[in-house]
């Protein structure tokens, strides 16, 4: 890389920082991709980690490995600080960078809506480790089931809180009650499995709000056939160790989960411009920001107006931002005009797996559910992953977990105390079985 080449800094390296610098691959340009981790993660198969169908590197491969191949990108792992718009500079915590061109492409956190404290208890879905937490305290959850001494105890081990029917809430629910009711099921004695309590709790009047109805009946009517309680028009009104709180009772449950909001951070700060409730920038139809067209915001981070909304905060929406915005940037570099032609986000469809071989896809011009649904939702996600052999792992552990039933990732790892802070003693309850016999 030379000093006389334009300098490009992209803040983010998920699906649209990715897209963003690909498109820049042949462009005589010196591209900065930073991040504050050295990864690329595939947040929809999250959920999978999180319940033990797959391992983290399943879901996630190595930001210097993807672009091994292409000179003109240099990684740099690093946390943003702040951004100097005048002087053109991102400020790391560990480096600062020059920029002709900013893309800014960080994402989204999970939001509690004002009650931060409830993360504690209640962990999202957005980072690795937010998923092996998550897988921690749901094994973890049998685990202290099968030596409580008390049956109200045990009851509440055994009772899983997902809180927003989006599909990451209906995804997790029907994951969790398949681990319960079929994969665990003959693997503990002093406990059944199969009694396990899944609750989906929705402030809404259906699941998966942004289908149309009758894929939303069909995806309540498979939750329930797995055994999950769905609870729908009720508000959470408090989140602590002992259970969740909500307009329709108090839920006693070990494991809370959360999936009912996303905002984006810092933009309004780094940015000096005006921000949407959720924290995303309202950009410019050429996905500019306002004052300053030598920053473009793409992804979660972006306030994109759509239809009767914004355009989805999902991963096709992402790819095709970075796109354009890596194609218009060719085109400036090169010494002509960008394209006049705004952002036009082509939406490929809704999907949302349920369990197994119970799926919903919303092409449009067409609405699937069941096993057809459920393969053609394993195909998509499986293509959109990076690389050539992770696609096949996947595809082949999926598989050999849906002849099995068995889970592949079931370790514990960082282990809390087996018993809460506030129990006396330890005393193991006695095998129900054995006193029936």
């Amino acid at each position: 890389m030379t000093g006389s080449k334009k300098k490009i800094v992209i803040v983010g390296a998920g699906f649209g920082g990715l897209a963003a610098a690909k498109q820049l691959a042949k462009s005589d340009v010196e591209i900065t991709l930073v991040d504050k981790r050295n990864y690329h993660l595939f947040q929809p198969l999250l959920y999978q980690v999180a319940t033990a169908d797959l391992s983290p590197a399943d879901v996630a491969w190595p930001i210097r490995g993807i672009f091994s191949d292409q000179k003109n990108v240099r990684v740099a792992l690093t946390e943003v600080q702040s951004i100097d718009r005048e002087n053109r500079r991102v400020i790391g915590d560990t480096a600062s960078f020059d920029y002709d061109h900013l893309i800014i492409a960080t994402g989204a956190k999970h939001s509690y809506f004002g009650n931060d404290h409830w993360e504690e208890h209640a962990p999202g879905l957005k980072r690795i480790v937010d998923a092996t937490e998550i897988r921690k305290r749901v094994l973890m959850a049998f685990e202290r089931a099968e030596v409580a001494a008390a049956e109200d105890e045990q009851r509440r081990e055994l009772t899983f809180v997902i809180v927003g029917a989006g599909p990451t809430g209906v995804e997790m629910a029907g994951a969790i009650a398949e681990l319960a009711k079929r994969s665990l099921a003959a693997d503990f004695r002093q406990i059944d499995p199969t009694s396990t309590r899944v609750v989906l709790v929705e402030g809404g009047p259906r699941v998966l709000a942004t289908m149309p109805e009758e894929l939303s009946a069909k995806a309540k009517k498979s939750l329930e056939a797995l055994g999950v309680e769905v609870l729908l028009d009720t508000m959470v009104t408090d989140v602590t160790e002992e259970g969740v709180e909500t307009s329709s009772g108090f839920i006693a449950s070990g494991t809370k989960i959360w999936g009912a909001g996303v905002m984006v951070q810092n933009m309004a700060n780094w940015l000096g411009v005006e921000t949407d409730r959720a924290g995303r920038v309202q950009v410019e139809p050429d996905l500019t920001v306002p004052g300053h067209p030598e920053i473009s915001v793409i992804g979660d981070a972006a306030h994109i107006p759509w239809k009767d909304g914004t355009v989805p905060g999902i991963a096709p929406a992402a790819k095709q931002a970075g796109g354009y915005v890596g194609k218009r940037l060719a085109q400036i570099v090169a010494g002509g005009a960008p394209s006049s032609e705004p952002f036009r986000y082509r939406h490929q469809g809704d999907l949302a797996t349920i369990g197994r071989n119970a799926a919903v896809i919303d092409f449009g011009w067409a609405k699937l559910s069941g096993p057809i649904a459920w393969w053609l939702w394993g195909l998509a996600h499986v293509y959109f992953l990076i690389g050539v052999r992770r696609p096949l792992f996947v595809m082949l552990s999926w598989f050999w977990s849906y002849l099995t039933f068995q889970k592949g990732a079931r370790l514990i790892t960082g282990l809390r105390p087996l018993f809460r802070a506030d129990r006396p003693d330890g005393a193991v309850r006695e095998n129900p079985k054995k006193n029936a016999a």
